[in-house]
């Protein structure tokens, strides 16, 4: 469990936001593992208050209604007490918590345990079973699936309440069997359940693991390029500027100097060399741009649709339209949980508009480094920002 100073999960149902534009863009601004997880919770929790509802609706005294709900907010602590199914993470937070409702299940199930065999009335006896059988259903569908040796307990625990609350042998032995298929199908339930939210979150990993394998694979590129093409120049380099101090120091100058004018040659040849890899680098192409936006949002969950033809861009505008596709890739990749993305491309401009935006965008580096390369061509950059949609928007002029 959490340390009792643990902060609150920032997936948590937004209660004390009131509005149902904030809770809409509160849920689309979840990622599809973080909506899964909490579908999952409340499904859970829901379940438990059915059962607890049901339970003591066919209760048939208040006192066994008493019971039956004194149980039940028990079991849905317990609950609340798992890390995996709790809604709020205030009680999580709390050691006590599971202890304490093990502790109140045990002592209502005891209670009833010892009312149906001391009674003497047939009704109170009657009622008395039920809610001791109905605790121990409880109990098997919020403790016994997240603690060790669980299927030994079903079995324990099926075996217990039919001896305590079976009239006759027989009458036990079927109680027992019911307690012991009900709560095995329950708790196979859960661990499936818990299965799953496993699986949804190692695949949330695999995808954030995806898009930093893909940028480390471009950085490697970029160096074992930029290793290949200057390398060679800078070897040179050195060799030549060894051999013209070998001539200077022995007084050959005009050899020195010789050697020198070829140094100055290479050092010029590599930079040009060097401005061209990176001239080649950065002056990408649209449509291996766009091509590579779909691959990396698609290893993140999201999927990019292509409005327009990257040849309707003209071509002096080619090199920034690949930038803002890059940008934005990264924008959306970095400060958003998007599912979806839509790029648009045409002779008057482009637009890359995504669902899932992670708060309004401030001061981001990225974009005033795209706004400036745009006006420096005489293009505009737009930014639109809402809770549920984040636009870039490019203006430049047709010639």
């Amino acid at each position: 469990m959490d340390s009792p100073g643990a902060r609150a999960d920032p997936h948590e149902f937004p209660l004390g936001r009131p509005g149902l534009s904030r809770l809409t863009s509160w849920w689309r601004g979840l990622s599809g593992p973080a909506k899964f997880r909490l579908y999952t919770r409340y499904t859970l929790q829901a379940g438990v208050v059915a059962v607890i509802a049901v339970m003591a609706v066919t209760a048939r005294s208040p006192w066994s209604v008493f019971g039956i709900v004194i149980a039940g907010i028990a079991g849905f602590v317990a609950v609340e007490a798992q890390p995996d199914f709790a809604v709020s993470s205030r009680v999580v937070s709390r050691r006590w918590a599971l202890p304490a409702a093990v502790g109140v299940l045990t002592a209502v199930w005891l209670a009833y345990a010892v009312l149906a065999r001391v009674a003497s009335s047939e009704s109170t006896v009657d009622e008395a079973r039920l809610v001791g059988i109905y605790t121990s259903v409880l109990a098997v569908f919020t403790v016994v699936p997240f603690i060790r040796h669980k299927w030994w307990i079903v079995l324990g625990l099926s075996l217990v309440t039919g001896l305590a609350f079976g009239t006759t042998l027989r009458g036990g032995i079927g109680t027992a069997v019911v307690t012991f298929v009900s709560g095995s199908f329950v708790v196979a339930t859960t661990l499936l359940t818990l299965w799953g939210l496993r699986v949804v979150e190692e695949l949330d990993r695999a995808k954030a693991v995806e898009a930093e394998l893909q940028v480390a694979e471009e950085r490697l590129r970029f160096a074992r390029d930029l290793h290949d093409v200057v390398g060679r120049g800078f070897s040179a380099i050195a060799v030549k500027s060894e051999l013209a101090a070998m001539l200077s120091r022995s007084g050959d100058a005009e050899r020195a100097g010789a050697e020198m004018t070829e140094v100055k040659a290479l050092a010029v040849e590599s930079m040009g060399q060097m401005r061209t890899l990176v001239r080649g680098y950065r002056g990408i192409d649209l449509t291996a741009e766009v091509a590579g936006a779909r691959s990396l949002l698609s290893a993140v969950g999201c999927r990019l649709e292509l409005e327009g033809d990257p040849a309707k861009v003209p071509a002096r505008f080619h090199e920034v339209a690949a930038w803002v596709v890059r940008e934005g890739t990264t924008n959306i990749v970095e400060h958003s949980s998007a599912t979806s993305a839509t790029l648009a491309l045409g002779d008057a401009g482009m637009s890359l508009r995504n669902d899932g935006p992670h708060g309004t965008p401030g001061e981001r580096s990225g974009l005033r480094g795209l706004a400036e390369r745009l006006a420096a061509i005489g293009a505009t950059l737009d930014v639109l920002a809402s809770p549920e949609e984040f636009i870039l928007e490019i203006r430049w002029e047709k010639k």
